[in-house]
């Protein structure tokens, strides 16, 4: 963040976490906290509510809180700094089954706030697993704590799964929404508080030069590409429940695709932005399952070698089953109908253990006429990409054709290339700065909304159903450090396309 910009001021609060000793608490959000305080952008009157299932003093929690603090933190940690952070923070020892233990914390939560002087402002939470979000919320309904009156606001952080398919994500909004209103609701998904991400906006709509051929005219189709290069790792019981598709579709690369295809909203504020990058979703095609298996890839990792590192078969991994059919590995192929994007194919991948950890979105541009240069074979004409590259290095990359120099009329590819590192002088940050600051101003433009939820799930859904239906039947092998299964190349190949070649 830059202090140099005029940023409003958060209104008193109480923080409250769920989860507090967990690896999400001290990986990110008490780093993206410190981070808020270093930048001056936390309210004045200010408390934190370090929730865990089993008691710890304020001073232990405080103390392994410092630990994570120094461990994760994206700069050097000004002492003076943390410690006026973490002085904040009260442990309470709470369980989502234990109805009594939520009334201490009603009673605790009301003396700190009066001692505090939050004007009782509450922001809770959730960084626990996803099991844990309904039985939460119904015990702080229960006791109003979600309730919004005397002019205090109370909001609901929930981290993505927002479900496991089409009918868990309606009945987990159904939940949420008897007892909150959907403005209290912030969906975070950390994609959406990376710069390159947000700056998609921008570029589409702060540049006149784009807008006139962004649709089916100008683009012959995009690329949406999230690589991972670690496998599974210890996360195997959560991952073979979970797979690719599940984990990463529905939220990170349909935010991406949403941003990339929505129509310029009328104001640039939460209820018009969200409206529009819904309406994207609930516009993808929605495939019967003979399609959706014909438009659809997915791998699962062999054992293989990545730099110098030995990846085990994924099958071998800690807490995965022997015969697991779980996917690490998806491409897809969607369509948008609408008017602006009939007939251009979205291609979306996201995958375990390939060679390099990249997320790009690649529009790809028609060709030009070849007429002028018959002499050229076409193979040597470089393609025309627009290539937002939000990992590793944030920027955006033009490729274009151009003459090289000399006698004779030759023709090579060539690059713009924007780095934000470059331009910009910006302290490093966890991505979730911006997002848990929207929460405490009430901006809720960067969060999803339960009808987008709904939708982008009603999109998978047709996947997830193949799939389970066919068993093993499909399911390609990759060796990890490779490039994915041949499949997936063969999926734009009987198009007459092919993935962007780095």
């Amino acid at each position: 963040m830059n202090n140099d910009q005029p940023y409003q001021k958060p209104q008193s609060c109480a923080f409250v976490i769920f989860g507090v000793t967990g690896d999400l608490a001290n990986r990110l959000v008490i780093p993206s906290l410190y981070n808020l305080a270093a930048a001056e952008l936390l309210p004045d009157r200010f408390c934190i509510i370090g929730v865990a299932r089993r008691a710890m003093t304020n001073e232990a929690l405080r103390e392994s809180l410092m630990r994570g603090l120094h461990q994760f933190a994206t700069r050097r940690v000004d002492h003076k700094i943390a410690h006026r952070l973490l002085e904040c923070i009260t442990s309470v020892e709470a369980d989502p089954d234990d109805g009594p233990s939520y009334d201490r914390l009603n009673e605790q939560l009301q003396e700190l706030e009066a001692a505090r002087g939050t004007g009782g402002n509450r922001l809770f939470y959730l960084a626990t697993p996803p099991d844990a979000f309904a039985p939460i919320v119904r015990q702080l309904g229960r006791l109003g704590l979600l309730k919004e009156d005397h002019g205090a606001w109370r909001r609901l952080v929930i981290e993505k799964p927002f479900g496991t398919d089409l009918a868990s994500a309606r009945a987990l909004n159904a939940e949420l929404l008897s007892i909150l209103n959907e403005h209290q609701i912030y969906r975070i998904d950390h994609y959406l508080g990376k710069e390159t991400v947000q700056n998609i906006l921008v570029l589409r709509f702060a540049n006149g030069m784009f807008e006139p051929i962004w649709n089916r005219h100008h683009i012959d189709h995009v690329q949406i590409v999230v690589d991972e290069r670690l496998g599974v790792g210890h996360r195997g019981s959560f991952y073979d429940a979970t797979g690719a598709l599940r984990d990463m579709v529905p939220n990170h690369l349909f935010q991406l695709l949403s941003l990339i295809a929505m129509e310029p909203p009328t104001h640039f504020d939460a209820h018009n932005v969200r409206s529009e990058k819904d309406e994207v979703l609930t516009a993808i095609q929605t495939q019967s399952e003979e399609e959706a298996l014909k438009n659809s890839v997915r791998g699962q990792y062999t054992a293989g070698k990545i730099g110098d590192t030995e990846i085990p078969d994924y099958r071998k991994s800690p807490d995965v089953g022997p015969d697991s059919v779980t996917e690490t590995f998806v491409a897809l192929k969607l369509s948008i109908d609408n008017w602006r994007w009939a007939g251009v194919p979205f291609y979306l991948r996201t995958g375990k253990a390939l060679p390099m950890k990249r997320t790009e979105v690649a529009i790809k541009f028609r060709e030009a006429p070849f007429a002028m240069f018959r002499c050229t074979p076409v193979e040597q004409l470089a393609e025309n990409y627009l290539v937002i590259c939000i990992e590793p290095n944030e920027g955006i990359t033009l490729q274009f054709n151009t003459k090289v120099p000399g006698p004779v009329i030759r023709i090579d590819g060539v690059q713009m290339k924007f780095l934000y590192k470059d331009y910009f002088e910006a302290e490093p940050a966890t991505g979730y700065e911006t997002l848990i600051y929207d929460c405490m101003i009430g901006d809720n433009l960067l969060f999803q909304r339960a009808d987008g939820v709904e939708a982008a799930w009603r999109a998978v859904q047709p996947f997830l159903d193949a799939w389970r239906k066919v068993g093993t039947k499909g399911l390609e092998f990759y060796p990890a450090g490779s490039e994915g299964p041949p499949g997936a190349f063969e999926l734009l190949r009987r198009d007459g396309r092919s993935w962007r070649k780095l």
